[in-house]
């Protein structure tokens, strides 16, 4: 599959992309615009992640800049898990691994398949510093190796102003539980 847009989505995800970062100029103070859009003119691939995050109800926007390389980091900024990415188990392992009653596909396979990265708890506790996200649901989060090994996986929320991280089977699956993704550009 061709991972790029043609010129006419481009340009109407490149204004939406405008627009929610001069709404947002709380979630990526010191970073221009103007800089933003050139690197993202020069990166197909990044367009194309960003143009499936916000077709899954991502609402993807800056929220800082990689110091090491210079990659503007996209987070999904929805209020919510992301619409079109709940209802999914951990992994593929928890995928395979289940009898009956199988989610449509997996966090990391779908994260995957869009270019993206799954949030890692860390980066999920940054975002909440931007705002309040995930009131209602849940998002998994990226579960280290020797959680995983054990067949659990991580997931995090935000009630009473607090940042929870919880644990359960990978091959469990809510419909109020989605993913956050990561992009560097």
């Amino acid at each position: 599959m061709k991972k790029e847009l043609a010129k006419k989505q481009k340009d109407e995800l490149l204004l939406i992309l405008k627009n929610r970062f001069e709404k947002n100029m709380k979630r990526h103070k010191g970073i221009d615009w103007a800089d933003v859009q050139s690197k993202l003119m020069k990166s197909e691939a990044g367009l194309w992640s960003l143009n499936e995050m916000e077709q899954s109800g991502g609402e993807p926007d800056v929220v800082g800049m990689d110091k090491k390389t210079g990659e503007f980091l996209f987070y999904d900024c929805s209020p919510e898990s992301p619409k079109d990415r709940r209802s999914l188990c951990y992994d593929r392992a928890a995928l395979n691994s289940r009898k009956e009653h199988k989610p449509k596909n997996s966090a990391v396979d779908l994260a995957a398949a869009m270019g993206i990265e799954l949030l890692t708890e860390d980066e999920y506790r940054a975002l909440q510093k931007l705002g309040n996200f995930d009131a209602k649901t849940s998002s998994w989060v990226k579960t280290p190796s020797e959680i995983r090994a054990l067949g659990g996986a991580i997931f995090c929320d935000f009630r009473y102003a607090t940042v929870f991280t919880y644990h359960n089977g990978a091959e469990s699956y809510y419909a109020a539980r989605g993913f956050r993704g990561c992009l560097k550009v």
